[in-house]
């Protein structure tokens, strides 16, 4: 296999990123020099070359690597861990639209990811039911024109920025031409996975929407904040784009004090803020990633304590059925 390094996968746009992504455990451990797995998941790896490349190659406990490669704890059943942790698939009043809160929705806008983190909420989604034409797009914006409340539109998948950015500008316009929405929020992990996603053609319509964009990235490690990374965060800032960060809480990866409080300063210093840190959605095949919601609150406490206040995320939770995230409490009585 040719190595990591010489891939020449660095100057290739992200279309060819996303459809070159490593897609079994023996490519992804030969690359970073380890021994294979005999792992088996109903759930395929997916890994782009640019986050492989920032795992550390002969580290079988590297925290990137940890978030995507399969292992036998997913097959263990657990109780209380099942396929819709969040029961979200009543939430649907048309097709493609989740609308569980007050004053916003959110769209699956794809099923397609460019990383298949092995903790995802949304491993057993039924994307299919969710799979959205140009005509589909527009009894969206038709039922958020129905909806005076509905201020802010919020794009989830899958991830939304794998579609292109020609279907997303015209997403965009039909949301900016009702007159009560004033927000697009995107919630995406690939300018994280594929920093080439932050191209010229997604900037200029950001840039030129009267919509107030808010990008919300997912980011656990620091290690995931290279320099391609920051950059993208950089070029996305100049915009007038709001950048945030949210974080899961994830055993043996990031529930260490120092570990959040490094990711925090290194995402401050590419532009963007913690917004924030999950505790995991109970889903079937993740349990051995959950962290105990006491040890969440030391961890914050010890953050509140090394870092200032706007670097500091909000500790939540999601409950199905709930009015919006639990916020979770840093003192008990």
């Amino acid at each position: 296999m040719i190595p990591l390094q010489e891939q020449g996968w660095q100057s290739q746009p992200w279309q060819w990123q996303l459809s070159h992504a490593v897609r079994d455990s023996e490519t992804l451990l030969t690359a970073l020099d380890l021994p294979a797995s005999s792992t088996k998941s109903d759930f395929p790896v997916l890994v782009p070359w640019p986050y492989l490349a920032a795992m550390t190659p002969g580290d079988p406990n590297d925290p990137l690597l940890r978030q995507v490669l399969p292992v036998d704890e997913e097959q263990v059943v657990v109780n209380g861990y099942g396929p819709d942790p969040l029961d979200e698939h009543d939430k649907t009043p048309v097709k493609g639209v989740l609308h569980k809160y007050h004053g916003r929705i959110l769209v699956i806008a794809t099923g397609v990811c460019a990383v298949h983190c092995r903790y995802c909420f949304r491993r057993h989604f039924p994307y299919d039911d969710f799979r959205v034409s140009r005509t589909d797009w527009q009894n969206i914006a038709g039922y958020v024109r129905s909806q005076p409340d509905i201020r802010e539109v919020i794009l989830s998948g899958g991830d939304p920025l794998v579609a292109n950015d020609q279907l997303l500008s015209w997403v965009a316009q039909q949301f900016a031409s009702i007159p009560h929405v004033d927000t697009l929020r995107l919630h995406t992990r690939l300018p994280v996975v594929i920093p080439q996603r932050v191209c010229l053609e997604l900037l200029d319509w950001i840039g030129e929407s009267r919509l107030k964009i808010v990008v919300v990235i997912h980011a656990n490690h620091g290690n995931e904040i290279t320099d391609d990374v920051a950059d993208a965060m950089h070029h996305l800032h100049q915009t007038g784009a709001t950048l945030l960060n949210q974080s899961v809480l994830l055993k043996n990866i990031n529930d260490r004090a120092d570990l959040l409080t490094d990711l925090s300063w290194r995402l401050f210093h590419a532009g963007v803020l913690p917004y924030y840190l999950h505790l995991l959605d109970p889903v079937e095949g993740a349990h051995h990633f959950d962290v105990p919601e006491s040890d969440g609150r030391d961890l914050v406490q010890e953050m509140s304590q090394r870092l200032p206040g706007y670097l500091v995320p909000k500790l939540v939770r999601e409950k199905p059925g709930a009015g919006a995230k639990e916020s979770i409490s840093l003192t008990t009585n």
